[in-house]
């Protein structure tokens, strides 16, 4: 498996995740989706807790 597509998008679907939970959170009204903070901060410092779970790829 070609884990350098992985990593090059890896980031920012972490930061489209994180931000379509904080709208959807804002739209309902329901505080579990600003849980939404956590990936997006993840994609914004380029951490990635699954290549470090796993030990397929590495954030460089």
């Amino acid at each position: 498996m070609n884990y350098d597509k992985i990593r090059k998008n890896c980031r920012v679907i972490r930061i489209i995740v994180g931000l379509a939970l904080i709208v959807t959170g804002v739209v309902t009204g329901n505080a579990w989706f600003y849980l939404g903070v956590i990936p997006l901060i993840a994609g914004i410092v380029n951490f990635c807790p699954l290549c470090i779970i796993t030990k397929k790829c590495s954030v460089n």
